[in-house]
């Protein structure tokens, strides 16, 4: 089964917009009662059972359980006939509010995520039709949802062939509404096997991007661009009153910009990762986890840059032009030489060039880098390179793993230390 998310953007009526503003407060206020009740059974179970707490106490009955997704839906079906407010809205998209709640709770030990929070007017920014009926929705360049009717969308690209719209989501962004379809085809794509021409791939700050053919691309600085203008708007929203108007208009202006940074950002990222697709069978990249560079130095500079996304979007890019992508081994990719494989020692940031002191190969050192990640990439698809062997070895330079201690390795010598100091 193959699923796409294709958005467009929303040309709602007053009308329409008057309504996908009433049901986001009604799903807020669904999430928040529902969150509010689980706080609360948690938090009663907290106290031991000889002592009250000092704080507060939840005076709850111990037989009452846990209320979980199938509880709460229940809940929320006899509630409609006392509040009839949740009867304006749709009951499938309130089913999908409790669910994604549930889901925030099964992802804090799934996925280690942070506790579930309340939202305010602002927060709550999306509701979703998980079903749209066998009936005609889709007419032209407008879309049939239910309590909206016939939402006018601007068709920026076809539906493929084969498709079936599943889904569709309401999103509101400071630059307006957008509507996100769901599609699904009953077909198999089979993955990508290694062929063509291999690119190695190292990021870094001062080049974005600097291929194993000897491209290099400069890092564009989005927020630099924008960040005289952003900051000015922010020294007036601290003078704003908060839940006036003016600070809500400003909130809006900061937020649009916020959003123009990001989808200068995202349109660079697709442009890019298709031009080094052009020319490519094979794309390489480090295996690194970016979340500590973006807690270093230069955290500003690489939440800029955008390197976990750039690559999620050369990855999705790659499957879609039936490029092989993979991922690497990140370790001393500045400290080898590609040519003879010779250790070369570590380099400071202000060193940009590489030279080997044994077989006096020169070249930018972030080309050096990603022409060992494409040998390391080579040496695990298992493939050979049709040129000329090297001098000083007759394998691809940088594949192995002399440098790596393994994990092994690594308790013997601790186990050793230990003993030396026992």
């Amino acid at each position: 089964m193959l699923s796409l998310t294709y958005e467009y953007k929303a040309i709602p009526t007053p009308e329409q917009v008057q309504m996908i503003e009433h049901t986001l407060t009604v799903c807020r206020q669904v999430w928040n009662y529902a969150l509010r009740e689980r706080k609360d059974w948690l938090n009663s179970r907290k106290c031991q059972v000889n002592a009250c707490s000092i704080v507060s106490e939840y005076i709850i009955p111990a037989d009452v359980k846990y209320p979980n997704y199938y509880d709460q839906a229940n809940a929320l079906t006899r509630a409609k006939s006392e509040f009839p407010e949740l009867k304006t809205v749709n009951a499938q998209v309130l089913q999908q509010v409790l669910r994604k709640l549930e889901t925030a709770f099964l992802d804090m030990g799934r996925k280690g995520m942070g506790f579930p929070r309340f939202k305010n007017r602002y927060r709550m920014r999306s509701f979703v039709y998980p079903q749209l009926g066998k009936s005609q929705f889709l007419k032209g360049n407008q879309i049939k949802l239910p309590q909206l009717g016939w939402l006018e969308y601007v068709k920026s690209r076809e539906i493929p062939d084969g498709f079936v719209v599943k889904q569709a989501r309401i999103v509101r962004k400071a630059s307006g509404y957008f509507v996100m379809l769901t599609l699904e085809c009953d077909v198999n794509v089979p993955d990508v096997m290694p062929n063509g021409h291999p690119v190695g791939i190292d990021l870094g700050l001062e080049k974005f991007v600097a291929t194993s053919d000897g491209d290099v691309v400069d890092r564009p600085r989005f927020f630099k661009v924008l960040h005289r203008k952003l900051k000015l708007l922010q020294r007036r929203l601290k003078h704003k009153k908060k839940g006036s108007n003016n600070r809500h208009k400003l909130n809006r202006k900061i937020a649009r910009l916020h959003q123009c940074i990001s989808d200068t950002r995202k349109d660079w990222h697709f442009k890019l990762a298709h031009k080094l697709c052009d020319g490519a069978g094979m794309i390489f990249v480090e295996d690194i986890d970016f979340r500590a560079w973006a807690k270093g130095l230069f955290s500003k500079h690489t939440l800029d840059a955008g390197f976990g996304q750039f690559l999620s979007i050369l990855k999705f890019v790659c499957w879609k032009r039936g490029v092989y992508f993979g991922e690497v081994n990140k370790d001393y990719t500045s400290q080898v030489c590609p040519q003879c494989d010779a250790h070369t020692g570590k380099k400071e940031l202000k060193d940009r060039v590489h030279s080997c002191p044994e077989c006096g190969h020169t070249t930018h050192r972030d080309v050096a880098a990603a022409q060992i990640v494409r040998n390391r990439g080579l040496s695990e698809v298992g493939r050979i390179l049709d040129h000329k062997e090297n001098a000083c070895g007759d394998g691809l330079a940088g594949t192995g793993n002399r440098l790596v201690k393994s994990p092994r390795s690594r308790k013997k010598s601790y186990e050793a230390r230990l003993k030396t100091a026992s």
